[in-house]
């Protein structure tokens, strides 16, 4: 497999804004997002927010997938973490081991850091693939506020 991870940049973002239209009106998540929301995120990705990077999946001349990271601490680990937020790879290269090697790059990366990630129940390839790289399911219940959107 010829695939690259690279930094995404203001380049991408036609081709970012396509996968995310398509992975947020998937069944892997659990709101629909929006293009305004999605254009954030990929300014927040291509600019230095300290918060959020955004990753590329290439094989030289098509981009396989995208990724993003948000980046916090972790007071129940005392350490700081990464919260793998997107993850998606498209229909014709999935099976490759593209996420595999997104994870592997970003262990690599963050060495001190504790990996978390939220996954729908049904997504049991997903799950398959957090499985094998070592994410253990949490007994959580997320609960969420949102105010000014």
């Amino acid at each position: 497999m010829n695939t690259a991870i690279r930094l995404m940049t203001r380049e991408d973002k036609f081709t970012v804004m396509e996968m995310m239209r398509v992975f947020y009106a998937s069944p892997a998540v659990l709101s629909n997002g929006s293009d305004e929301i999605f254009e954030n995120d990929i300014e927040n990705c291509v600019n230095d927010s300290p918060y959020l990077e955004g990753f590329i999946f290439e094989d030289g001349k098509d981009i396989q997938g995208y990724g993003m990271i948000a980046k916090s601490f972790s007071t129940e680990f005392g350490r700081p973490c990464i919260w793998i937020e997107d993850l998606y790879i498209k229909p014709d290269y999935r099976g490759l081991g593209i996420g595999s090697m997104f994870f592997d790059y970003l262990k690599g990366m963050y060495t001190e850091h504790i990996f978390r990630l939220e996954v729908e129940e049904e997504n049991e390839r997903a799950i398959h693939v957090y499985e094998k790289n070592g994410f253990d399911v949490l007994p959580y219940m997320e609960m969420l506020l949102v105010k000014g959107i």
